[in-house]
This record gives structure tokens, C-alpha cells and sequence, in this order.
């Protein structure tokens, strides 16, 4: 394990120090510092965490600044000292930082063209990846830049059935085996609260309070920021139609100039739609998951396809959802 030169100092701020019955809850702020990691040992650690449910932000061997925050919330769920020190156990986690993926014939169906204009979007029945490359970062969680990192000399345009992909070795989102139609109520998380941090960008599930996933997100804009409050999850649904309204998207008017954009990996709100009583604010996935943490959102709650897939299953149609 090689180490860098530079050690990182970071705030992570964290609803995660909050009682469960309190909905607006206070910043609790904790110094660490982390070392800086050579990249496939960087790449074990977001492997780790993110197999835990707690998202480091798209794989690509850096220890950037989600991976600093899922890590301090990792440590706090488990009880454990809140520094920057990661231990050999984690990366025990991941024996096996790489693995690879064949290009399969079915693959190919998956991949096509979107127009440009929502005009043109609004007359398909689905809105494909645009690409292998971006059909096979999503599936592993990665930045597309890493992605071709690893794979040096490959023909992106031209990939074929049969071409074999070196990629982090992480559980894979696949795509192909969720279908459309609504998320039903889950008793079991009946009691679960989400907490939306719209100054650190991260989405934090309770069941009382224990923390049970952290995800990074984007949190509206400045003209239209997340409705800070407290709301409540009125349904959920995967690969949801998109009503295209850009006087509620930029206004937050309803109006009669709208698409309605059907579904896909390249649905401006991906392959989840979880809506809040807040109307035309909602949890959802996202068409371009590199603008996570970075790029602004229209009021909503953006996450990456890959963490909103597993937002549905850790939270339930009637969950309190707290935004501070």
C-alpha cells in the first residue's frame, strides 16, 4: 500500500448525530484527516463503501470528498472512532480490486441515439444510454474517464459483442433487470426518516437512530433551491415518465408547454421518481451522473441511477423526509 505525500483535512457535517424524532435538526461538525492513497488501493476503499451503502460519489480511485464523508458516516453507524484511519479489514472487504465485463449481444439494445431537443425526446418509447462507455460506467459505478483509464486502446465508438472490459470490481447496477411500475409501501421501514443535508450534498437514511445509508446528491439550485421543511415520500416509481414543464422546472409554475419524456437511462430523472408532497419536488436519478455534488437541479433531490436504485429499498412510500 503506497501512500501520498499530502494529508486532507475536511468538515464533514452529518444528520447523523441527531436524534430520530428531531426534524429539523442542527450542524454537527467533525475535523479529520485522511491520507491520500495510491489508486487501486483508493479503488478498494470506494469499492468498500459503496457495497455498504455508503456512497463515495462515482468510482475513480481518488479519495475525494465523498469518499471522506461516506467514510466518517460509515465509521459513526458502526460505533467507531470518527477519524480518518482506514483499516486493513476494509480493504480485506475486497480481496479483488478488478474484475472485467464481456460485451454482450443484448447489450447493444440498450444503447442508441437521443435527440437533443425534448420536442424529438417526447416522441420515443425510451431514451437508451448513448453509448457502451456510458452503459458500462454506470453498471460499475464509475466515472467514464476511469472507465477508459483502465482500458487503454480500446475503440469506444466501435465496441462489439465479445470485447472483454477491465472495471472495478463493485456489486453492478443492472439496468436490465428492473421494469417499470410503481414501488410498493414496505412496513418493515415503516419508522425510517430521510435527511437531506443541502450544504454537504448527502442523502441520510435512519431507522431510528441508527444510520443506515449515506449517498451523495444535488440539492436544487440557487434560484431554486431543495424546500428546506419537512415532507413526506407520497410514491415512488421506477422508470418513471417525465413531465417536462420548464415553467415548473425553472419557475416553479405548472403549465400547459410541456413533454412528457418517456422513460430510460437518459430520462432527465433516470430510473427512479420519488415523489414528496411538495408539489413537482421529488428523489430521482439522474441522466448525467457526473454532475452529482456538482451541477445544480431544478428544487429536486438528485442522485445517481446506481444509489437511487438502492434508495428505493432502504426507505418507504410514507417516510418522513427532513430537508436542512
Amino acid at each position: 500500500m503506497k501512500l501520498g505525500f499530502p494529508i486532507l483535512l475536511v468538515s464533514v457535517l452529518s444528520a447523523s448525530a441527531f436524534a430520530q424524532e428531531n426534524t429539523t435538526p442542527p450542524p454537527r461538525v467533525y475535523p479529520v484527516a485522511l491520507p491520500n492513497y495510491d489508486e487501486e488501493t483508493a479503488t478498494r476503499l470506494q469499492i468498500f463503501l459503496d457495497n455498504c451503502d455508503f456512497g463515495p460519489g462515482k468510482i475513480d480511485g481518488r479519495m475525494g470528498e465523498f469518499f471522506r464523508k461516506a467514510l466518517i458516516s460509515y465509521k459513526h453507524a458502526n460505533a467507531m472512532p470518527k477519524t480518518g484511519a482506514v483499516d486493513q479489514w476494509m480493504l480485506d472487504h475486497v480481496p479483488v480490486t478488478y474484475t472485467t465485463y464481456r460485451i454482450r449481444d443484448e447489450d447493444l439494445k440498450l444503447v442508441g441515439d437521443v435527440p437533443s431537443g425534448h420536442a424529438e425526446q417526447a416522441k420515443l418509447k425510451w431514451l437508451p444510454y448513448t453509448s457502451l462507455l456510458e452503459f458500462v460506467a454506470e453498471r460499475y459505478h464509475s466515472a467514464e474517464s476511469y472507465i477508459q483509464k483502465l482500458n487503454p486502446g480500446k475503440n469506444w465508438e466501435n465496441l462489439q459483442p465479445g470485447e472483454t472490459l477491465k472495471v472495478p470490481n463493485v456489486l453492478p447496477f443492472e439496468v436490465e433487470k428492473f421494469t417499470e411500475g410503481k414501488v410498493p409501501e414496505n412496513p418493515a421501514f415503516a419508522s425510517r426518516k430521510v435527511f437531506v443535508d443541502t450544504y454537504e450534498h448527502l442523502l441520510e437514511v435512519f431507522d431510528h437512530d441508527q444510520l443506515v445509508c449515506v449517498f451523495p446528491i444535488t440539492p436544487g439550485s440557487k434560484t431554486l433551491p431543495a424546500p428546506v421543511g419537512t415532507w413526506k415520500i407520497l410514491g415512488a416509481t421506477i422508470w418513471p415518465w417525465f413531465r417536462y414543464d420548464e415553467g415548473m422546472l425553472n419557475y416553479g409554475v405548472r403549465t400547459e408547454n410541456y413533454y412528457n419524456l418517456p422513460p430510460g437511462p437518459n430520462n432527465l430523472v433516470g430510473i427512479l421518481w420519488m415523489g414528496l408532497n411538495k408539489p413537482g419536488i421529488g428523489i430521482h436519478g439522474t441522466n448525467n451522473p457526473e454532475t452529482i455534488g456538482r451541477a445544480a437541479s431544478h428544487g429536486c433531490i438528485r442522485l445517481a441511477n446506481w444509489d437511487a436504485a438502492r434508495v428505493k429499498d432502504l426507505v418507504s412510500v410514507g417516510n418522513t423526509v427532513i430537508i436542512f
